[in-house]
Parts: C-alpha cells; structure tokens; sequence
C-alpha cells in the first residue's frame, strides 16, 4: 500500500509510526506536558531520532468525558505549533488531529500534509471537501458518540460488523467527495468497553476487507492500565505487547507516546516476517 503525501510516495509496505504530540491541558497521558515551545521541539527531535515517521499534533482532548472547546481555542494551541514544527523540522510529516474542517484547512495551509480526524466526517462534513481540496490523506476514526458521552454504555450488535457497516457507508462518501487516500481507525476506547476493544484488536484482520491502511492507537489507554490495575504512565509495557498483536493482526500504522520503543516492535516484528 502508498498513500500520495505532498506529491511523494509514502510507503506502508512495512509499518510506520505516528508519534503523538498533545498541546493540550488536559490530555488523558500527557495533557499539559508540553507547554512552551522549547519542551514541544525538543520532544518532536527526540521523537523524529527515535524514528518516528509522522507526527500527530492535536489541540483538543478526546478522551472520556472531554469539554468541548471553541475553534478559536483550538486554533491558538494548534496553529502556531505546526508553523514552529514545520519551520524547525521541515522534511517530517505532520498530522492535524481534528474533527474542524476550518482547522484542518489551517493546518494544511501551514505545513500539515495529513488531516486526523476522531469523528470520521460526522461532526464536520466538509472535512471530506478540504481533504480533496489539498489532496490531503485522511485518517477516519470509528467513534460511537461524542468524548462527551461516548463511554455511556456502548452498545453494538456485533462490534467488528457494525464498524466496519460504517466504515464501508463513510468511505464510500469520502470517496464520492474526491478524498483519495484513506486510512481507517476502529477507534479503540471511543465508544467502547475494555471488552469491545479486545474483540477489535483480536479480530483487526477483518478490517483488511475494505483495503484500506490499518491505523492502530492503543498507546497507554485505559484498555491496558485497567486490565493491569495501574495508571497510564505505568502502561508502556502493555502498550508494547498490543502493539505487536496489532502489527500481527495487520496493523499498517502504530500511533504512540513512546517512538524507540514502537520502533523495536516493528523491528522485530519486521524480522521475524521477512525469515518465517
């Protein structure tokens, strides 16, 4: 599989990495940790050493229970932290991690080449128009709700069936707005229960059948550090362990906190399926 990013060939012939960067207050990990913009580059340099292929900025949290910010908030943290990153590190891939169509356009505008988005195109329509717009690949996520209220029982008839029932309706969408380049997301802990995401993660081969890039964001969620009855800053190794099950399972992309560590995953996993 390629994806066309900025006129050049992005290989997932073997998996890449998406390191993850929250400028947000509030993030479940890491929400405030990177507050001022020599924290920001210095973590985007240790992330690119590490080996990280994309990085993933976002400005508003998603997780559980999340407030809703105002596109004016959400610009002020995202905006100049693209322009910085970009002018800093202009050869690497960044992601906007939004569901506004006017953020992404922003983004895109100063130096983002991929548009993230939570909501798959249901809270902002026209994100499909300025993905094809900028030839921008796009990342859909599987979400049942809102952050607001998704984890509010969540309920499915078959969890791997109805995602991809509606992975299918919204590609074929995006597709009939001009969107190109299409990487899913099944949306592990959105709108979800621990036992959801496991029947996901078991099952993440059957979401091949859309022939589409796999996107997998597992990296310290509640689905780990409940399970071992710890807190997210003590789930790396758990992290580490679902993270080869997905790249098993057809995982084309790991969105993580920790890069070095995603690396030696798809390294050894990398290994052990060119020598079977």
């Amino acid at each position: 599989m390629i994806l066309n990013i900025n006129g050049g060939v992005f290989d997932l012939s073997s998996p890449k990495i998406m390191g993850v960067l929250n400028v947000t207050p509030d993030s479940f990990y890491d929400g405030g940790v990177f507050s001022n913009e020599k924290k920001i580059l210095a973590q985007v340099e240790k992330m690119i050493l590490d080996g990280a292929d994309i990085i993933d900025i976002g400005g508003f949290s998603s997780k559980p229970g999340a407030k809703t910010i105002s596109l004016k908030e959400e610009e002020k943290r995202v905006i100049p932290i693209i322009k910085l990153i970009n002018k800093t590190f202009n050869k690497i891939i960044i992601s906007v991690d939004t569901f506004r169509s006017e953020i992404a356009e922003k983004s895109l505008n100063e130096g983002a080449s991929i548009i993230n988005d939570i909501s798959g195109g249901d809270l902002d329509k026209n994100i499909y128009q300025i993905s094809y717009k900028y030839k921008a690949p796009y990342i859909m996520m599987h979400m049942n709700g809102v952050p607001s209220n998704m984890q509010n029982n969540p309920k499915y008839e078959n969890i791997n069936h109805d995602i991809i029932k509606d992975f299918t309706s919204k590609i074929d969408s995006a597709e009939k707005k001009g969107v190109c380049d299409i990487i899913i997301d099944p949306g592990f802990g959105f709108g979800k229960t621990i036992q959801h995401n496991y029947q996901i993660l078991n099952n993440l081969k059957l979401y091949t059948v859309l022939k589409k890039p796999i996107l997998v964001g597992i990296s310290r969620k509640s689905m780990i550090y409940k399970l071992l009855k710890t807190d997210p800053s003590k789930a790396l190794n758990g992290t580490t362990s679902l993270n080869t099950i997905a790249l098993i399972n057809g995982a084309n992309i790991l969105r993580v906190h920790d890069v070095k560590e995603a690396k030696e995953v798809i390294k050894l996993y990398s290994f052990l399926k060119e020598n079977v």
